[in-house]
């Protein structure tokens, strides 16, 4: 669980102070189907429903229940992703 929480807290951080300039930020509109779907736009993301902690993250949302409003959410890459994963000691598979 500690993990999950310092994980929540990379990508939060990274949300909000991600520079313009960032090559390794996505950033993504969220539509109005995807208000109480986090795995929507974790698939449309990343082609993974299961990454739906970074986005919940990013949105800055406090449980998976929360509503999530319609904004530009900012997104690490997979590769920053995976990176994130690893330093909050989030076993990855290997990948």
């Amino acid at each position: 669980m500690i993990e999950q929480a310092q994980y929540y807290k990379l990508v939060r951080q990274y949300a909000e102070k991600a520079p313009v300039w960032d090559s390794q930020r996505i950033l993504y509109q969220t539509l109005p189907d995807e208000r109480w779907d986090l795995t929507l736009v974790a698939f449309r993301v990343y082609g993974d429903r299961n990454e739906w902690p970074t986005v919940m993250a990013a949105a800055g949302l406090d449980r998976v229940t929360d509503e999530l409003p319609e904004q530009v959410l900012v997104l690490p890459n997979q590769q920053l992703m995976l990176a994130f994963k690893e330093q909050a000691g989030i076993d990855t598979g290997g990948f």
